[in-house]
This record gives structure tokens, C-alpha cells and sequence, in this order.
């Protein structure tokens, strides 16, 4: 069975270890498609699964990106982890 992009980059983002961050690109990456960082942040977006750190996943510039919860949430959960 062909496991689909968002599945693949799902699984990525849930092995990214407490106190650890992936770049979209880094996750774009390891899901087997590196043109495909935008769809990353579409798939992290929509992700309210909290078994999936989709904070972890900053910008390739080190910026921390969007997130769906709020900016200064996704902040304080890295710091809190130790990522930043």
C-alpha cells in the first residue's frame, strides 16, 4: 500500500526528539519530496494531533515559522523543551 505525502511527513515530525527541531525542508526531505517545504507548513497547519510535535518545525532561516496555536505558544513550547 502506498503510504500518501502527508502520512510520511506525519510520521517525520513525530520521531523529532523533546528539546530537537527539523526545518520544513529537513522534513520535506526525510518524507521523500524536497521541493515540498510549502506543502510541510500546509500539512503542520492542519495538524491538531498532539502526539505529532508539529512545533518542533521551525524555518530553514532558524525563525520559528507559524504554528497553529499561536506564535507565542509555539515559542514557550520550545523554550520549555529546550530547543530555543
Amino acid at each position: 500500500m502506498m503510504v500518501n505525502f502527508r502520512s510520511r511527513v506525519l510520521a517525520v515530525v513525530a520521531k523529532i526528539p523533546k528539546g530537537s527541531t527539523m526545518s520544513y525542508k529537513e522534513v520535506a526531505v526525510a518524507a521523500g519530496n524536497a521541493k515540498a517545504s510549502r506543502a510541510v507548513g500546509a500539512i503542520m497547519k492542519t495538524n491538531f494531533n498532539p502526539d505529532i510535535p508539529c512545533h518542533r518545525v521551525i524555518r530553514s532561516d532558524g525563525k520559528v515559522g507559524g504554528y497553529n496555536r499561536g506564535v507565542q505558544k509555539k515559542i514557550e513550547r520550545l523554550k520549555e523543551e529546550g530547543a530555543m
